[in-house]
């Protein structure tokens, strides 16, 4: 799309977040509330605000500038399988 689009001037980015406290494991463990709890602990994942904030820095650069790829972890996260879970 960047590619297409460049000629028009308009910007295409991506941000790419890695975990994300959301209501997502309670809708994959059919509403199990505590299993879905035990995701979430021992670390601190990112926010929906967290995400927000991200877009918003990416949206609000000059004209001139395009974000094009952003991948937002919490410092827990070191890869899409690695996490450094406090006990």
């Amino acid at each position: 799309m960047r590619l297409d689009l460049n000629p028009y001037g308009i910007r295409v980015g991506a941000v790419n977040p890695g975990l994300v406290e959301t209501n997502f494991s309670e809708v994959r463990f059919k509403g199990d509330s505590e299993r879905a709890d035990k995701v979430y602990q021992g670390y601190l994942a990112l926010q929906a605000q967290d995400i927000a904030d991200v877009i918003l820095f990416a949206v609000t650069r000059p004209a001139h500038v395009n974000i094009a790829d952003l991948t937002v972890m919490c410092t827990a996260q070191a890869s899409s399988t690695v996490l450094k879970k406090e006990l």
